[in-house]
């Protein structure tokens, strides 16, 4: 395989996480090993490592037809095969969204969902759980000349009448360009398929990355689900020009809105001059070959809002070339690794520093509630060595005190879990009522009154109304979960306060949690639907009202999404609230009995005091030799999470 600086920093992100992964199993087998696990414990272990063992690095490709776009996924990618592997020469590109990944569950194949589901709402994303609607060709991944006969599907068109090709929402009878379009016997060239997903085993696509193909700017306007999900969860986006057409008016439209715009606002946008290899005119010098590629990216930069040096010139079919021949020479003057070193800068810290802060609150939290526990049992262990070390050299009488003394302990603890009992069952009404705020029941029914307005709308203000309607609700309902969430956590407050007091628990402090961020998700929908709205919704014509139909299922499917995150992160956090508490309820109880066991037990004469003694100091070090060990577990799990500093001076 050709010397890939991109592939190399791929590889040791993905060393990075494994080796993440490896020292929280580390921490998972200690606790079960020195039976500190439980099932709340177990749960939280296990989404994490799911977490980290499902991690993808999602890459979009963004351009207008023509601009070399599937040319560049070759280079980058797939130049170790000796081919292109994906359509990418004239008349032969990309015609619908292509997405490139492995699933080690499927067979390996290319997945093809028919362009007929345009007339459905349901959005692609729905449509990947019922197998049955697509289309599969597999493929031999030994034999590239295979893969390449196959992938042409992706580029695969028909003919089909005007009015068909409406009802699919893939042509306006307002425009200009589609008028053009149509053939002479008055039919129309659609895409056959809708989408694709190829399933294959590539190095890079069997380490996490997702590799997802757009069709021509046009596409990303017609499908809602690129603009409102795909994109904007990319973890890097290429936006390929071509430097023999320059920048066009839709190419900035598109840029400023979907891609770079204030809407999404994040890292990781790049943009790619592509065919640089144009302006090598053997007539001119280097230096006025470089003067020209110069003059290109200062008016692109211009036009797009973007430093000069935030652009990168390429030659993306020279680059392939030049890795297929083994040319370094031909490489580096088609300007691919320094594209290739910008796209794993950009990518892989951004990405890594998410999944570092996620996974550090989350290990710090579960080794602070061992410790927790561990404390507990130590504390428990002092006080009784305390109490029977006090009784050397007592009489019967005093052992019997001190046993009665127990016996009230308990009693008074007894009464104290009532009130833990009763404290469960307000602590279970306001959780109800949480969910009642959050719930998805309420939610798709929210859903299907706002579309049935819609559909029913005459007026355009009605569609405005419906929609402001419908966010207004969303933003209300999560401001209430917010305040619903802080009257819970005042009351694990005081029951943690007085918990310490009355029985001597140590205080916990019940972790925060906010809504902030839903409501920040929602906040990036609702710009989206009201540019869109102000876009498509000038004229109420047929064919915009089929597109606005399929933004809003689109649109509804991710605040569902975000809904759904919502509640199933309030539900870890419940979990987290209470938890310590009855861990150290049940430790406090489990404690009470042990004392009060071995005093029977020295009364009785079943047992002699010093060795009961000796009994409980073997037990406090071991507690202790638990405590060194969490520490180090602690560390360990900590320098997992900084060791790609290493990793990256070794990858470059």
């Amino acid at each position: 395989m050709a010397d890939n600086k991109l592939e190399r920093h791929f590889q040791a992100y993905s060393e990075w996480r494994k080796g993440l992964v490896e020292a929280i199993c580390d921490y998972r087998n200690w606790l079960n090993e020195q039976e500190l696990n439980d099932a709340q414990i177990e749960l939280r272990l296990q989404q994490l490592l799911e977490r980290l063992r499902e991690d993808k690095l999602n890459v979009a490709f963004v351009a207008e037809f023509s601009r070399g776009k599937s040319e560049l996924i070759n280079a980058i990618f797939f130049s170790a095969y000796g081919q292109r592997l994906l359509p990418s020469s004239a008349g032969r590109t990309t015609m619908c969204p292509t997405e490139l990944l492995y699933d080690p569950s499927k067979p390996t194949s290319l997945q093809l969902l028919p362009v007929e589901t345009r007339t459905s709402d349901a959005t692609t994303t729905e449509y990947k759980r019922y197998p049955e609607e697509w289309t599969v060709l597999p493929f031999d991944v030994a034999d590239s000349d295979n893969m390449v006969e196959v992938f042409k599907e992706v580029s695969r068109t028909k003919q089909v009448s005007v009015e068909e090709a409406e009802r699919y929402g893939l042509f306006d009878t307002n425009s200009a360009d589609d008028a053009l379009a149509v053939n002479a016997d008055g039919t129309v060239d659609i895409p056959c398929w809708r989408y694709a997903v190829i399933n294959f085993p590539h190095p890079l696509l069997e380490q996490g990355l997702v590799i997802l193909d757009t069709p021509g700017l046009n596409a990303i306007g017609t499908e809602p689900e690129l603009t409102l999900n795909m994109l904007p969860n990319a973890h890097a986006v290429l936006f390929i020009l071509s430097a023999d057409t320059g920048v066009t008016k839709s190419e900035v439209d598109v840029w400023r809105q979907y891609i770079s715009g204030t809407r999404w606002k994040q890292n990781g946008r790049l943009a790619v001059l592509n065919k640089i290899d144009g302006l090598w005119d053997e007539l001119r010098n280097e230096a006025e070959i470089s003067r020209e590629i110069a003059k290109q990216l200062a008016s692109s930069a211009e036009l797009l809002g973007l430093e000069q040096d935030q652009i990168f010139p390429i030659s993306a079919q020279k680059g392939l070339l030049a890795k297929i021949a083994g040319d370094q020479a031909l490489l580096e003057r088609s300007g691919l690794p320094l594209l290739e070193k910008a796209l794993s800068g950009e990518l892989i810290p951004s990405k890594r520093e998410i999944v570092r802060d996620n996974t550090i609150s989350e290990v710090d939290d579960l080794v602070k509630n061992t410790n927790m526990l561990l404390d507990a049992r130590l504390a428990s262990l002092n006080e009784q060595l305390e109490e029977l070390r006090g009784l050397r050299g007592k009489n019967e009488d005093v052992i019997e005190h001190m046993m009665n003394k127990v016996k009230v302990d308990k009693e008074i603890f007894e009464k104290g879990l009532q009130r833990f009992q009763a404290l469960r069952s307000v602590f279970s009404q306001q959780t109800n009522k949480l969910f009642t705020l959050l719930g998805m029941e309420a939610l798709r029914v929210q859903v299907a009154n706002t579309r049935s307005t819609m559909i029913n709308a005459n007026f355009t203000k009605n569609i405005r109304s419906a929609m402001d309607g419908f966010f207004a609700d969303l933003r209300d309902r999560l401001l209430k979960s917010e305040a619903q969430i802080d009257e819970i956590k005042r009351m694990m407050d005081a029951m943690y306060e007085k918990f310490a007091q009355d029985h001597g628990l140590r205080k916990a402090e019940p972790p925060a949690f906010s809504t902030l961020r839903y409501q920040k998700e929602l906040g990036k929908l609702e710009r989206a639907y009201r540019e869109q709205f102000n876009t498509t919704l000038n004229m109420l014509t047929n064919e915009k009202m089929t597109l606005t139909s399929k933004f809003f299922e689109t649109l509804a499917s991710r605040v569902i999404h975000v809904y759904e995150v919502a509640n199933h992160d309030v539900e870890n956090w419940l979990k987290a609230v209470i938890a310590p508490m009855e861990s150290q309820v049940r430790e406090h109880q489990l404690q009470l009995r042990r004392r009060l066991e071995s005093i029977k037990r020295i009364y009785k004469a079943t047992d002699t005091l010093e060795d009961r003694i000796g009994e409980l100091e073997a037990i406090e070090r071991h507690i202790l030799a638990q405590m060194a060990d969490l520490k180090v577990l602690r560390q360990h799990m900590h320098n997992a999470l900084v060791f790609e500093n290493r990793i990256e001076e070794e990858a470059a």
